[in-house]
């Protein structure tokens, strides 16, 4: 008979990080917030996606507010402390990510736009009619 195989977890060892950068990139459709270090590696991430939210609910501000809850949850048990936050996109949840961040005790240093504008780039798309 075959020995059962014994898969042991591994653990995710816990980085002791204290400072690093929010990147929220609120789209029309949805929310991402990822959480990096100084160096730019990702130490935890979440979306409106992610946590559960399908169609356009992934696109209101409750939706970025949670997946924000996530994403710090996980980064403070890396030891994060403080953050520099980085803000892109014309989405409606930016400002709700934010306040979530600031909300579950980050010392935020400094929030910054670093929103895209095409010097007459791309032809946009078709404006909508309601």
């Amino acid at each position: 008979m075959a020995k059962a195989e014994t898969t042991r977890i591994r653990r995710k060892e816990r980085k002791n990080i204290t400072s690093g950068v929010a990147h929220v990139n609120a789209s029309f459709n949805n929310t991402m917030i990822t959480i990096a270090d100084m160096q730019g590696n990702t130490i935890s991430w979440s979306s409106a996606g992610v946590m559960g939210f399908k169609g356009s609910r992934k696109s209101t501000p409750y939706a970025a507010q949670v997946a924000a809850e996530d994403a710090a949850r996980k980064a403070q048990e890396h030891g994060m402390k403080t953050l520099e936050v980085e803000v892109r996109g014309p989405g409606s949840g930016r400002e709700s990510a934010l306040r979530a961040l600031q909300a579950a005790g980050f010392n935020v240093t400094s929030i910054r736009d670093v929103t895209a504008i095409p010097h007459n780039g791309c032809r946009p798309r078709k404006r909508r009619r309601v």
